[in-house]
């Protein structure tokens, strides 16, 4: 298994013990993996993202440490948050996240995620310019969310 991921392994299931918030030692835990604190930064800004419905705050320093929160959020605070994280404009792999988060959160079974995500796909975005397919998709993105969340009321 990729270090980084038996580090968000931990940290997840730490999360899960402390009921869903936990302040960790930056320095602790890359200690604990024998790795460099860097390492520790980047799986946290990579995988405890509010996308994937985390808050984290972080201080740097002697005393530093992590604060890591799982926000539990209702259907409709869902819809709200990914309306505003969407904006114009979205690429693929923001996608995957927001729907992998979705799926695991039980708001889209896993098969309507994988749908999803394959409408969102760059081969099913207009040619043109990175900007003008981003734009596509997110309102795409938008249009099919507001579906979903519509049916499951």
């Amino acid at each position: 298994m990729v270090l980084s991921q038996e580090i968000a392994r931990l940290i997840e299931k730490m999360l899960e013990d402390a009921h869903g918030e936990l302040s960790i030692g930056r320095n602790e835990l890359a200690d604990r993996f024998g790795c460099v604190p860097s390492q520790i930064n980047y799986v946290i800004t990579s995988r405890f993202t509010p996308e994937r419905g985390y808050v984290v705050e972080s201080r740097r320093g002697g005393g530093g440490f992590i604060r890591i929160r799982k926000v539990p959020m209702t259907k409709d605070e869902y819809l709200m948050h990914f309306y505003q994280a969407v904006g114009d404009a979205i690429d693929f792999e923001s996608c995957r996240a927001f729907l992998s988060e979705l799926a695991h959160s039980g708001t889209l079974t896993p098969r309507e995620a994988r749908l999803i995500l394959a409408s969102l796909s760059d081969r099913s975005a207009p040619a043109g310019k990175k900007r003008e397919r981003d734009a596509a998709r997110a309102a795409a993105f938008r249009n099919v969310l507001l579906q979903i969340f519509s049916e499951k009321e």
